[in-house]
């Protein structure tokens, strides 16, 4: 099985507002850069579509090493959250509906075809390609 490494970050001007994600997916020393954005968004919606924008991307099952700064993606997944959500029909502890679940849903799916170890990284800190994503994504929140 490969190992790729894939960093992502999202970006949004405003929250709601225009928004963008990066992602750069690192295999046996080649880097791919994926990015877009759309109108009327918010943070986390970005930084979820960079996750399932990068699995997507994946030709075949690999193990991932996954670099976020989005605790809301990190711990939802690592603390389980998400798979308590999805079998309280995407009802939360707090009795109230979870967001994203269109996101959520994909994510869960691209988990479970990859092996996937998950790290979060400070953002906007010492991690250059997790810098570098926020750059693609706030050139790509830009665009709007």
């Amino acid at each position: 099985m490969k190992t790729v490494n894939i960093y992502t970050d999202g970006a949004c001007s405003g929250n709601p507002g225009p928004g963008g994600w990066g992602a750069i997916l690192e295999y046996a020393g080649t880097e791919k850069e994926l990015s877009g954005g759309e109108a009327q968004t918010t943070n986390n919606r970005m930084e979820l579509t960079a996750v399932i924008m990068a699995l997507q991307a994946l030709k075949e099952p690999c193990r991932v090493e996954l670099y976020s700064d989005s605790k809301y993606f990190i711990d939802a997944v690592s603390q389980g959250w998400v798979y308590g959500w999805k079998k309280k029909g995407w009802i939360k502890s707090d009795k109230k509906p979870a967001l994203n679940v269109d996101l959520w849903e994909q994510i869960l799916t691209l988990l479970s075809k990859h092996d996937v170890h998950l790290h979060w990284v400070k953002g906007h800190a010492e991690n250059e390609k997790n810098n570098r994503c926020d750059q693609l994504a706030v050139a790509e929140s830009k665009k709007f």
